[in-house]
Formats: structure tokens, sequence, C-alpha cells
């Protein structure tokens, strides 16, 4: 297929080819053919043809039209981009920077000439987008505009290194993001809700006890089966996540589930399992080839129905309103309160660093600090 208002294509053999109007006979137009290695070559070998005099003298017209396609737009730019980077992405990531695309940079900035954006360009669709974004223009969350900034910086730096285009340095922009208030369980509520489960120990519950006492995410326990369990070395292997996500291909349904490698490499990992927990999984033993979550080889339980039987149980024991994840901050922060050594917490959580651990996931609650503010007075105790 050509670029949209470019004579260029990619020939069967894998070679670029240009077409231009090399001169007319008989009020025809005559072609001429350029060939290279890739999209790039094809067009500087273009750009260089439009600077030539001579034999062009006549196709002033033509050749004004060829100097205008020298000029990379941004989103032929951004399509360079995502092919490059495709077969190092996860198929859920290539999902999510072809909608950020679609749906929020190629309406903006698609058409126009990447070395003419410039960081106050970006800045104001960034708070554009913030104030009156989204499908309902209330506006999108910090998160999601980040989200959208760091695919621009991923085209921008590729505009930079690859194509040696004079770009805006974006590199340090980013949008204010305030920290979420995430909701832990007390130690009351934690208690509440482990007697609760236990009392009714159905699959689903028995997985989020496994998730409040070991903290893996909710993708990673809805993925999990029976056989990533070793009941000989008595720890979880995590090597796989489960999530919904939207299928672009014609013909199919509208999003799809997709059991893929965990978030990063570092969520490869094996958690020892807490003596307890373990009782109770090799009491609940099923055929390794099934899901944890159901026991049954060919049927899962997606994130979503989680989630929602997840509150439901919240709802009975009469504890506040709070999602999944909160299992996982809870964990961490338990772990903390205990004097868990920080890099084997870190670790067992899947972080790449231990500051994302400390920074996202640990919150100290109350009676910590109480504790521990009452450790001060110890210091000056008369000895």
């Amino acid at each position: 297929m050509p670029r949209r208002g470019e004579n260029i294509y990619k020939r069967k053999d894998g070679r670029w080819e240009a077409r231009y109007i090399k001169g007319h006979t008989n009020r025809k137009a005559k072609y001429g053919y350029i060939y290279a290695r890739t999209y790039k070559e094809v067009k500087e070998k273009l750009c260089k043809i439009s600077g030539t005099v001579g034999e062009f003298k006549e196709q002033s017209t033509d050749i004004s039209a060829i100097k205008k396609q020298c000029k990379a737009s941004f989103k032929e730019v951004a399509l360079e981009w995502i092919e490059t980077i495709k077969p190092q992405l996860k198929k859920s990531s290539i999902v999510k920077y072809t909608n950020v695309l679609s749906t929020y940079l190629f309406p903006y900035f698609g058409e126009s000439t990447i070395e003419d954006i410039t960081k106050e360009d970006i800045a104001n669709y960034s708070n554009t987008l913030l104030f009156s974004g989204g499908q309902k223009g209330n506006g999108l969350s910090p998160g999601t505009v980040n989200s959208v900034i760091s695919v621009l910086k991923g085209i921008f730096g590729y505009a930079s290194q690859h194509e040696k285009l004079l770009v805006a340095d974006i590199g340090r922009f980013s949008v204010k993001q305030p920290q979420k208030l995430m909701h832990i369980l007390s130690l009351t509520e934690q208690q509440k809700l482990d007697s609760f489960l236990n009392e009714n120990l159905t699959p689903v519950n028995l997985g989020i006890l496994l998730c409040m006492y070991t903290g893996i995410r909710i993708g990673e326990i809805c993925a999990l089966k029976w056989e990533d369990i070793s009941f000989d070395e008595q720890c979880l292997n995590i090597n796989k996540t489960m999530q919904r996500i939207q299928n672009k291909e014609n013909n199919q349904k509208k999003t799809s589930i997709l059991v893929s490698g965990p978030k990063s490499e570092s969520s490869v990992r094996k958690i020892p399992l807490p003596d307890k927990i373990f009782k109770l999984l090799v009491s609940a033993r099923c055929p390794g080839n099934t899901y944890f979550l159901t026991g049954k080889e060919n049927t899962f339980i997606e994130p979503r129905t989680l989630q929602n039987r997840f509150k439901s149980v919240i709802k009975l024991c009469n504890i506040k309103d709070i999602n999944f994840h909160a299992l996982r901050h809870t964990f961490a922060t338990r772990c903390i309160e205990l004097g868990f050594d920080v890099k084997s917490l870190s670790e067992i959580l899947g972080h790449a660093s231990v500051n994302i651990t400390m920074n996202r996931y640990v919150h100290p609650s109350m009676e910590l600090k109480q504790k521990n503010m009452n450790m001060l007075p110890g210091l000056f105790a008369v000895r």
C-alpha cells in the first residue's frame, strides 16, 4: 500500500519503489522509478531529485509536490515507529499503543509536520485532555494523559535517533499525577475477611486468601494453574497473567481473553508459601492442568468477574468498599510492619526495584506510626 499522498510502494520482493514524473510526451506523463531497501532511503533519493534542475525545469509543479512530500508528518513517523517496535511488544501493549495513536494523537497531530510540533503544543494538548478529553468531555485522568505522553516520547525519540529529524525534546515532560489514596485493610478488617474466607472455602475464596497472603496480582491468580504450585518446594511459580484485550482485526469479537507472560521480567518469580496457606492448598489440590480458581481444565474466571465476586465478599463482611488490588497493598504493608527485608519483599511482589515497593505499595498504619513514635523516649532513658 502507498503512503497517503505519495507514490511510494513496498514491493513484493521487499524493496521500496518511488515513482515520479520525469516529463511529458504528447501530453502524457513520463514516469521515472527509484528503488531502495527501506522507505527512508527511497524517500531521501526522491528528495534529492526535487533539487535537480535541467530535465525537470518544465515540471516545477511536480517537483514542488515532491518537496512537500519530503517533510515527514507525525502520522508517517508514528506508523514507522510502531512497526519497528512491534516485535519487542506483547500483544496487549500493541493494542494499547494503537488505541492511543488512533484515539488521541492522530486526530490532533496526524497531518502536522513532526519537526514543527513544539513542546508548547504538547503542553497545550495535554491540558486539553486533562480538562475536556474523553468521550464525555469530562477530562482524562493524569495517568491516562501520561500514557499518551509516553507514546509521544517514544515517537519523538525514534524520529530523533533513527530518522535524524530535529524534533522537540520532550524527554522530561510529564503531567503531575497526585498520589491515589489506597484503602488498606486494617488488622481488624483483615481478620474479619480471613475468617469469612476460611469458613466459606470455595475455590474463588481460596484464591482471594492466596492473594492476601502472597500479594500476587489479579491477572496472575486468574491465570494460575495447579501445576504452577510446587508442593515439593512449598512455593508458587508465577509465570503468566490473564487480561481482556481489544481485537482490532475484522470479523472478530470486540474483546478476547489473553493469557501471556506477566507484566515484566521481574514479575516471573517464585513465592514461598506460608504454612497455613500451604496446608489449605494441599487439602484442596486438583489436577495440574486445571485452573486454580475453578479446578477445571477449560473453564477459567477472568479478572473482571473475580473483581465482582470479591466485591460481594467484602460486602458480606461489612468492610468498606475496596478493589481487589488493595489486597496487594495490604500484603506489602503488613510485611513491612512485621519487619520484612525490603529487598525480599520487592522480589516477592515482582518489582523491578525496591523504590517501587516503598513508594507505591507500603502504607504504614497510624498504629505503626504511633508505635514508632513511642520508641523515641527510649533514646533518652537514664542508664
